[in-house]
Order: C-alpha cells, then structure tokens, then sequence
C-alpha cells in the first residue's frame, strides 16, 4: 500500500475503470437455482390451476429500517439485472429437479424455455430509502415473476446492508479515505459483493483481488505480521519491503514495539516512507503518539492508518485524531449489527383473468402481527422543503400529483425482459452521495433515531 493507495490525491494517478452491475461476465453460471422451492411448487400449481398467466405486480420494499438507522441504501441492483438475465434452466437444472420430483413433466418443459420477459422498475441503485419504499417492482405473468423471489431479495437484502454500514462509516470518516479489507470475514463469494456495495456507499478501495477484477474498484495491500515474524529482525522485515514496493510503501509497526517500529521505519525507508499502519492498542492514544514521532523525525509527510475492528462509532471517535486513512472488516460486512435489511417480495396487484386486457385489481396481506402491506401498483416520489432538502418520502397508488412528477424515484431497469438501465459503479457511488448529501443533517447523526423522513401514502386507483 502506498499514498496512492490510500485514495489521496496524487498527481498523474490514472483511475481504473469501474464496471457496473456485473462487471466482468467471465463463465457466469445460471442463477435459476438461487432459489426457494416453494416458487417452483408455486408455479406447479399455478399452471395446473390455469391461473399462471395473470399478469401480476410484485414489490420489494421493508416494513421497517434496522433499529436505529435513519436511511437505508438501495445496493445491488446491478446484480440482480445480472441474476435475471442469467436466470435459465439448463440440461443440469432440468435433471436436478427431475431427480429430485421437485415438479412435474409438464412444469419442466416450461421451465425449458424460461426467459423473463416482463418488466422492472426501481430506485435507482445508490438512492435511499424508507419503510415502505416500492424498491424494485416486478411486473409480468405470475409465473415469471414468482420465480425471481428469493434471488431478488438474496442480493438487496445482502448489498443494501453492506451499502448502508458503509455509508455510515464514510460519514463518519469525513474526506478520510476508508478501505474495505473484510474478506476473509465472511464468505468468500458474499466478500466480493460486500467489497461492492462497500465502495458504493463510499469506500475508496478494497483489499479483495476478486472485487478488484470484477468490479475495476482499486485495490489495495501490502504486508501482514506473518511478513515481520518471517525475519529475524524487523528491521530485515522493512528493508524486503522497501526494496521490494518503495519508500512509498505502507509499514506496519505494532508487530513489537510501536516506537522503535516507527524509528526503524524511518530510519530504512527515510522520510519519504509512504504511511504506516496501525492494527492495536489505544488507536487514539497511539495515533498521536506516532505523528508527534514522525514528526520529529522528519517524515511529516508519511501518513497514518489504523485498522483494528472498525465501525462507524469508533471511526467517529478518532475524528480528532492524526489519522490519514481507516481499514474496516467484520464489522462492514456484517452489515455493522444488521447484516439484513428484511426487505420483502409481495404480491400487491394481479389481472382479473389470464386475459392480456383485464384490469388489475389490488391485493394484499390482511394478517395481524405486523405483516400487513399496502395493495396496488405504486409509485415514489420525494418532496423537498423551501431550501430544497428532501421532507418526505411519498408513495401512492393511482395518479401521481402534478407537482411531485419531477422528483418521482422509480426509474425503467427491465423493459420487456431486456436491461435497459445499466450504469458504471461509478456512477452509482455518486448518486449515493448526492442523495445522502440531499437529506437532513439529523441523516448522518450516529445516535439511533427514527428515519429521517416519513413515509405518506397516497391512495387512489392501481390503474391497468
């Protein structure tokens, strides 16, 4: 790791290109297994029935937010266009489910030819939401609909969570660059797409190689304590290391001794060593301990990095503290106490009949217990005060009214099963920005709180 490597400013650094949703299509392999069987027991009925044609509207949303939070980051929806696309029954599927007599003969051969060719709408990836913000809506035959549940809501859920954690860690951390380095704290495919929603809610790079060559997010990484305790001395240790990357390599001192590490360090790569890192111990204590030190050692310009169980709180904690740049793992991708967003996939809207023209009637869930939802197809808009800072997050059935018609959220993702609405990762990271920088100041407040807007609802007809 070098100052480069940091997210600081360098001259003449070159950005890698970022990919979007999914980045490189290297040997994607179907996705029609990401799945629950009760869709396909589900379809199996349906087609017996004679019902699984309706035309149907399904949506994600979540009742509720992670107690405390007051946003949620719609991540992954890159992803989930991949999923769809990819979402077909190949020869090994098709004999999976005959094998097992998940269903019949007559559900297999439709599945054969399963292509989704419905349409999809949904926040764009980047933006916030509320309780009982329509996400992602999912229009088609029931059929084709039904099907994509859990791989829906598998990535949302997932990608939103890491996105969020994010999120309130590069609040916290200010114009501090952060760097996702939690890999090997989680599996190690759930690691790729953490490393993803990570740099969308703000991170600057990552230490996992995979992320890094799907996605185009910079990479970072130099040495751990193993690469110390190999030499006999720490000095030998520095010495590989700078011949090896540079003086503007990154150090990591807290092997032994901190202060003798930070003299050695000095005193092997001179005053333009790059940064050193910080892995234990009192981070704030330390941290200015080390930058008095370098100081008077002449390398006031190698910058520091802390690293050691990260989250939001202690990144805000050490926000008067001389540090350059924070190091976060377990706590980032497990979603820093909510690894989930409980987001759902309900039906709120099928036709009358199988007939392509018949009207759509509104449905939904009347059961006690919490679980209640809102029928109809939905719209989203989010209306904005005097100043221009968003006040409410409106959702509604029906009509939209003439004066939220420019702020409207729901954007076209998937039109007649084509993906219209792919974007750079880039250009889904600064969208989040926007939209957090969009909301009241109480948004980026750690101290738990209700969501920062309230969600109204506007009721009136679903429409065809």
């Amino acid at each position: 790791m070098n100052t480069a490597d940091l997210g600081l400013p360098e001259e003449g650094r070159e950005a890698l290109p970022h990919k979007g949703g999914g980045g490189r299509r290297v040997g994607v392999p179907s996705t029609a297994l990401f799945t629950d069987q009760y869709e396909l027991t589900m379809l199996r009925a349906a087609l017996k029935a004679g019902t699984a044609e309706r035309r149907s509207v399904f949506e994600v949303f979540t009742r509720r937010l992670p107690e405390g939070r007051r946003y949620g980051v719609v991540a992954g929806t890159g992803r989930v266009l991949d999923a769809v696309e990819n979402f077909r029954f190949d020869a090994g599927v098709l004999g999976f489910l005959r094998e097992r007599q998940i269903v019949d003969e007559e559900t297999l051969e439709w599945l054969a030819g399963y292509r989704f060719s419905g349409d999809i709408w949904g926040y764009p990836e980047g933006e916030v939401y509320f309780p009982g913000s329509p996400i992602m809506r999912v229009e088609g035959t029931f059929a084709e609909c039904v099907l994509l549940e859990t791989v829906i809501l598998s990535i949302l859920n997932h990608d939103s969570a890491i996105a969020a954690a994010a999120s309130r860690m590069s609040s916290a951390a200010g114009t501090r660059p952060l760097i996702e380095m939690g890999a090997r704290r989680t599996h190690e495919l759930a690691a790729v797409a953490a490393s993803r929603a990570a740099y969308l809610g703000g991170f600057a790079s990552t230490s996992d190689l995979a992320a890094g060559f799907r996605y185009g997010i910079p990479t970072v990484g130099t040495s751990a304590h193993a690469f110390t305790l190999l030499h006999d001395r720490e000095r030998d240790a520095f010495r590989a290391q700078v011949d090896s990357l540079g003086r503007g390599t990154t150090l990591l001192v807290d092997t032994y001794d901190v202060a003798e590490a930070v003299r050695t360090a000095v005193e092997v790569a001179g005053p333009e060593l790059g940064a050193v890192r910080i892995d234990s111990g009192d981070l704030l204590l330390v941290a200015h301990r080390v930058r008095q030190q370098l100081d008077d050692l002449g390398a006031t310009g190698t910058k520091i990095v802390v690293t050691s169980d990260l989250d939001e709180y202690a990144i805000a904690s050490l926000a008067a503290a001389p540090v350059d740049a924070y190091g976060v793992g377990t706590q980032l991708v497990t979603g820093s106490g909510h690894p989930t967003c409980s987001m759902v996939y309900k039906l709120v809207a099928r036709a009358e009949s199988t007939d392509p023209g018949a009207p759509l009637v509104p449905v939904a869930k009347k059961s006690t217990g919490g679980k209640t939802s809102i029928g109809g197809r939905k719209w989203a808009a989010r209306r904005l005060d005097a100043e221009g800072v968003a006040e409410a997050e409106v959702v509604g059935t029906g009509p939209m009214p003439a004066d939220l018609v420019e702020r409207q959220l729901l954007v076209e993702l998937v039109k007649g099963g084509e993906v219209v609405a792919r974007e750079p990762l880039d250009v889904v990271r600064d969208r989040h920005t926007a939209a957090r920088a969009n909301l009241p100041l109480s948004a980026t407040q750690l101290s738990r709180g209700e969501p920062v807007l309230q969600t109204e609802y506007v009721h009136g007809e679903s429409g065809s």
